[in-house]
């Protein structure tokens, strides 16, 4: 599987350094609330999250949310579907959607929309990736890891076709791959 990527544009040690700070930023921001939940979006959050909440120094509590704007493919189709809502009820808690990339954005806009009127008393987002120039849709993102190029990155949850979720890096993938040899 690693020769299916072009270069490693994060290294793990990179990623690692990255959340920690972001860990102490939410606790800094969050330092008169008890708990927090975390809810993440499934499935290219799910090693962002669990390394995020053992960086937190306070209770966290956590959820997930799967939606689809992709399917199999590599561009978003801007049509939003929930494939899997929240167990929890947020009304009165503090959120913080937790999400591996933003793309276009127009996902996570719907989904803080859609959270916002469940009446959460505070709700903040915290990406790990960013792609700035795909952006179409306007949203705020309270906690940044990294703004990267507009390349199609996996590993580290992010993956292609569900697979490459399992490198402990981020990479950009050969074009030959997701493009058909």
């Amino acid at each position: 599987m690693h020769q299916d990527i072009a270069y490693v544009l994060l290294e793990h040690d990179q990623i690692t350094t990255r959340v920690r700070e972001l860990a102490q930023q939410i606790d800094r921001d969050y330092a008169d609330v008890d708990e927090l939940l975390l809810v993440g979006v499934l499935k290219g959050s799910i090693m962002f999250i669990v390394d995020l909440a053992r960086s937190l120094q306070r209770h966290v509590a956590l959820d997930f949310i799967a939606i689809s704007s992709y399917g199999q493919a590599t561009e978003t189709s801007g049509v939003v579907r929930v494939l899997k809502d929240l167990e929890t009820d947020i009304s009165g808690r503090h959120v913080v959607i937790v999400e591996d990339i933003v793309d276009s954005g127009l996902t996570l806009a719907y989904l803080r929309a859609n959270l916002q009127r469940r009446n959460p008393a505070s709700l903040r987002i915290c990406a790990l990736l960013d792609k700035p120039e795909r952006r179409t849709a306007d949203v705020v993102i309270d906690y940044l890891g990294f703004h990267i190029p507009n390349e199609f990155v996996v590993g580290y949850g992010l993956d292609y076709a569900e697979r490459y979720r399992n490198l402990p890096y981020i990479g950009v993938l050969r074009p030959e791959v997701y493009r058909g040899r």
